[in-house]
């Protein structure tokens, strides 16, 4: 059975302890968690932080439940209840989003891939449906604080998804601007490779969550390239 296919259960849980309730024992420390069980979790978590994402900027769009489905990689129609049932439990549950950011947070300690997945998804809804607004940013940098990500790390973050925002290549890829070519190049492949979905699935993140990748990894290539192309032109004007 899918990870989506699970939450039918999940939602049986949330009658005796919350969304988490199937998992609500392994976040206490109780036991530990399987790799289905985490597989689970993240989808869980994935799709509450989505619903309570969508409630930030006060206003409640079918854009971005839209939005939310494109993160989903392979969603089978069939399991599409599932999901839209812990969706909108998370959106009428009281707790604040900050409950499931600790929750996940403690469940996938110490694999920042993961929860960077998370985020990125986050910022999928947000531009939904129109600019991210101040609102959002707020909820975006807290849960990326809760999750453990620097200042710089969270600017990296909203860099890539907020590239045509501050057009700024070098911020995508973490960098001082001006840094040596050979840096970014160092920088470039590193994150590439960090964010290939084959090592995304290796570092922990569920193969049916990766609708993500591709558009990240294509931030990041083409923040290289912007800064390779700016850096021959300086060379062909002699500037370097």
């Amino acid at each position: 059975m899918s990870v989506w296919g699970k939450l039918a259960g999940v939602t049986a849980g949330y009658l005796v302890g919350g969304i988490f309730g199937a998992v609500v024992g392994a976040v206490a420390g109780h036991y530990v968690l399987d790799k289905n069980d985490e597989d689970v979790a993240f989808a869980i978590a994935l799709i509450a932080l989505s619903a309570k994402m969508s409630m930030a900027d006060g206003k409640i769009s079918n854009k971005e439940f839209s939005a939310f489905r494109e993160i989903l990689h392979d969603l089978p129609e069939n399991e599409l209840k599932n999901v839209i049932k812990v969706y909108n439990l998370a959106r009428e549950d009281i707790a604040g989003y900050d409950v499931y950011a600790k929750q996940i947070s403690s469940i996938f300690q110490n694999n920042l891939h993961v929860l960077e997945n998370v985020i990125d998804a986050l910022f999928h809804v947000a531009k939904a449906d129109g600019p991210v607004n101040k609102n959002e940013i707020v909820f975006l940098e807290k849960v990326a604080g809760i999750f453990g990500f620097s200042a710089a790390d969270f600017a990296r973050i909203r860099a890539s998804h907020m590239a045509a925002e501050n057009d700024d290549p070098w911020l995508i890829l973490g960098l001082e601007a001006g840094s040596n070519l050979n840096i970014a190049k160092s920088q470039w492949k590193k994150l590439a490779a960090e964010n290939h979905p084959d090592k995304l699935i290796s570092k922990g993140v569920p193969k049916e969550l990766l609708g993500m990748a591709s558009e990240k990894l294509a931030v990041i290539n083409n923040a290289y390239l912007k800064i390779e192309k700016a850096h021959k032109m300086k060379a062909g004007s002699g500037e370097v």
